[in-house]
Protein backbone atom coordinates (compact mmCIF):
# COMPACT_ATOMS: atom_id res chain seq x y z
CA UNK A 1 0.00 0.00 0.00
CA UNK A 2 1.46 3.21 -0.86
CA UNK A 3 0.33 6.43 1.52
CA UNK A 4 1.62 9.60 0.22
CA UNK A 5 1.93 12.09 3.87
CA UNK A 6 2.62 15.80 3.31
CA UNK A 7 6.22 17.46 4.69
CA UNK A 8 5.26 20.04 7.56
CA UNK A 9 5.98 23.77 7.55
CA UNK A 10 8.18 24.96 10.59
CA UNK A 11 5.23 27.09 11.84
CA UNK A 12 2.70 23.99 12.53
CA UNK A 13 5.32 21.84 14.01
CA UNK A 14 5.74 24.36 16.27
CA UNK A 15 1.93 24.58 16.93
CA UNK A 16 1.70 21.11 17.24
CA UNK A 17 4.55 20.29 19.83
CA UNK A 18 4.62 16.37 20.64
CA UNK A 19 4.52 13.92 17.57
CA UNK A 20 4.74 10.49 17.58
CA UNK A 21 6.22 8.22 14.89
CA UNK A 22 3.65 6.49 13.30
CA UNK A 23 5.31 3.46 14.95
CA UNK A 24 5.10 4.75 18.52
CA UNK A 25 1.26 5.92 17.17
CA UNK A 26 0.45 2.25 16.23
CA UNK A 27 1.67 1.14 19.59
CA UNK A 28 -0.25 3.26 21.55
CA UNK A 29 -3.27 2.34 20.01
CA UNK A 30 -2.57 -1.54 20.49
CA UNK A 31 -2.47 -1.67 16.03
CA UNK A 32 -0.33 -3.28 13.24
CA UNK A 33 1.51 -0.40 11.34
CA UNK A 34 -0.59 -1.41 8.65
CA UNK A 35 -3.37 -0.63 10.09
CA UNK A 36 -2.55 2.65 11.54
CA UNK A 37 -1.43 3.58 7.89
CA UNK A 38 -4.92 2.30 6.84
CA UNK A 39 -6.53 4.62 9.29
CA UNK A 40 -4.36 7.58 7.52
CA UNK A 41 -5.26 6.43 4.21
CA UNK A 42 -9.36 6.73 5.34
CA UNK A 43 -8.69 9.80 7.05
CA UNK A 44 -9.43 8.67 10.12
CA UNK A 45 -5.67 10.14 11.43
CA UNK A 46 -3.38 12.10 10.04
CA UNK A 47 0.20 12.39 9.67
CA UNK A 48 2.93 14.38 8.12
CA UNK A 49 6.89 14.66 7.24
CA UNK A 50 9.27 15.55 9.74
CA UNK A 51 12.99 15.86 8.54
CA UNK A 52 12.56 12.86 7.03
CA UNK A 53 11.75 9.08 8.31
CA UNK A 54 8.65 7.52 9.22
CA UNK A 55 5.09 9.78 8.91
CA UNK A 56 4.19 10.90 12.24
CA UNK A 57 1.43 12.24 14.00
CA UNK A 58 0.47 14.47 16.67
CA UNK A 59 0.62 12.80 20.06
CA UNK A 60 -2.82 15.01 21.16
CA UNK A 61 -4.86 12.82 18.79
CA UNK A 62 -4.39 9.57 20.67
CA UNK A 63 -5.80 9.41 24.40
CA UNK A 64 -6.64 6.24 26.10
CA UNK A 65 -5.01 3.75 23.82
CA UNK A 66 -7.64 5.03 21.46
CA UNK A 67 -8.12 7.74 18.60
CA UNK A 68 -9.50 11.21 20.13
CA UNK A 69 -13.20 10.45 20.27
CA UNK A 70 -14.54 13.06 17.33
CA UNK A 71 -11.02 13.56 15.39
CA UNK A 72 -12.02 11.65 12.61
CA UNK A 73 -15.49 13.21 12.08
CA UNK A 74 -13.73 16.60 12.08
CA UNK A 75 -10.84 15.39 9.91
CA UNK A 76 -13.68 14.40 7.37
CA UNK A 77 -15.38 17.66 7.51
CA UNK A 78 -12.37 19.65 6.97
CA UNK A 79 -10.96 17.41 4.06
CA UNK A 80 -14.82 17.83 2.32
CA UNK A 81 -13.83 21.77 3.07
CA UNK A 82 -10.56 21.39 1.05
CA UNK A 83 -8.09 21.10 3.53
CA UNK A 84 -4.98 19.11 3.37
CA UNK A 85 -3.14 17.11 5.90
CA UNK A 86 -1.26 19.77 7.26
CA UNK A 87 -4.17 22.54 6.67
CA UNK A 88 -5.96 20.33 8.65
CA UNK A 89 -3.12 19.85 11.49
CA UNK A 90 -3.23 23.76 11.09
CA UNK A 91 -6.67 24.97 12.04
CA UNK A 92 -6.77 22.09 14.68
CA UNK A 93 -3.54 23.71 16.62
CA UNK A 94 -4.50 27.46 16.34
CA UNK A 95 -5.57 28.76 18.88
CA UNK A 96 -9.24 30.59 18.60
CA UNK A 97 -10.54 32.91 21.26
CA UNK A 98 -13.68 32.06 20.84
CA UNK A 99 -13.33 28.46 22.05
CA UNK A 100 -11.12 29.19 24.54
CA UNK A 101 -8.03 27.28 23.41
CA UNK A 102 -7.69 25.51 20.36
CA UNK A 103 -9.71 23.32 18.31
CA UNK A 104 -7.81 19.68 19.45
CA UNK A 105 -8.43 21.66 22.98
CA UNK A 106 -11.97 21.51 22.64
CA UNK A 107 -11.74 18.02 21.39
CA UNK A 108 -10.13 16.87 23.79
CA UNK A 109 -12.49 18.03 26.21
CA UNK A 110 -15.40 16.24 24.77
CA UNK A 111 -16.75 19.35 22.69
CA UNK A 112 -15.87 18.09 19.33
CA UNK A 113 -19.34 18.48 18.49
CA UNK A 114 -19.11 22.34 18.16
CA UNK A 115 -15.72 21.71 17.06
CA UNK A 116 -17.74 19.87 13.89
CA UNK A 117 -19.79 22.73 13.68
CA UNK A 118 -17.03 25.07 12.70
CA UNK A 119 -15.75 22.91 10.69
CA UNK A 120 -18.89 22.69 8.63
CA UNK A 121 -18.93 26.30 8.60
CA UNK A 122 -15.20 26.31 6.68
CA UNK A 123 -17.22 24.70 3.71
CA UNK A 124 -18.97 27.43 3.13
Amino acid sequence: MTLTVAQIDPETDQLVGEWLPLSEAAQSLGLTIGRTKQLLKDKKLVGVRRGGGEPQVPAAFIAGGDVLKGLPGTLTVLADAGYDSVESIRWLFTPDDSLPGSPIDAIRAGRHTEVKRRAQALGF
